[in-house]
């Protein structure tokens, strides 16, 4: 059966440009560090998505949902479907004193902002900026490869995927969930004490389960240490 809106899906993508063949994002690490564009500070592996829930570009979703668990997609994505068609009336040209009154000096590639908008600067010559406010991947056709890791069925297979949007550092083994009745239970490891806000993280990562599960009417958290012996 294939994949409808309201299911919760693992899914592994890269986000190819047509043009040069650059990957500009993915959630796979090794794709990463192959293309040049790892960042250690980011969590890698397949990503939760809601379907109907989660934004997505259009054909994409719709690609998604000709599928089922397990299978591979590619789409090519239209600049008006991804970041917009490049707009030369968002390109403009401001005085350098504009920049030196508020303290700041301006270089080429800096993304600053302007008047409340944010936007690249492209050239600096004569005492005039050039400013683009476009996004910089604005005009770009996109091909994206992706394949469905796994669907989640369960209320607890959902509720622990959505907690590690909260807590994305925290493997997916070490939380544990069950439901008894309308109760549900999370176990979590010992190392999340030392989360900064750990307290409102919780609160409304509980505001959302009770959003999207509406037989669950309780969440109880413990914190789960293993001691040495």
């Amino acid at each position: 059966m294939t994949l409808a809106k309201g299911d919760y899906i693992l899914l592994d993508y890269a986000v190819v440009s047509k043009d040069d063949g650059k990957v500009v994002e993915t959630s796979q690490e090794a794709v990463a560090k192959e293309a040049g564009i790892y960042r250690p500070e980011e969590v890698y592996g397949p990503r939760l998505i809601i379907l109907g829930e989660t934004p997505l570009w259009e054909p994409v979703e719709n690609a998604l949902l000709s599928l089922d668990e397990g299978q591979e997609f590619e789409v090519e994505v239209p600049p008006e479907k991804a970041y917009g068609v490049r707009d030369p009336n968002k390109v403009k040209v401001v005085s350098i004193r504009e920049f030196h009154r508020h303290g700041v000096i301006p270089s080429v590639g800096d993304v600053v902002d302007f008047e409340g908008q944010r936007a690249r600067v492209v050239s600096i010559s004569g005492g005039r900026v050039v400013l683009d406010f476009n996004h910089p991947l604005a005009g770009k056709t996109f091909i994206v490869k992706g394949r469905v890791v796994k669907k989640l069925n369960t209320v607890e297979e959902r509720a622990v995927a959505l907690l590690r949007l909260y807590l994305p550092r925290v493997s997916e083994e070490k939380i544990k969930v069950s439901l008894d009745g309308d109760v549900m239970t999370v176990i979590l490891p010992a190392e999340v004490l030392l989360y900064e806000r750990i307290g409102g993280i919780l609160l409304q990562y509980t505001s959302e389960v009770s959003s999207k599960f509406q037989e669950v009417k309780k969440v109880r958290f413990v914190e789960e240490v293993e001691l040495k012996s």
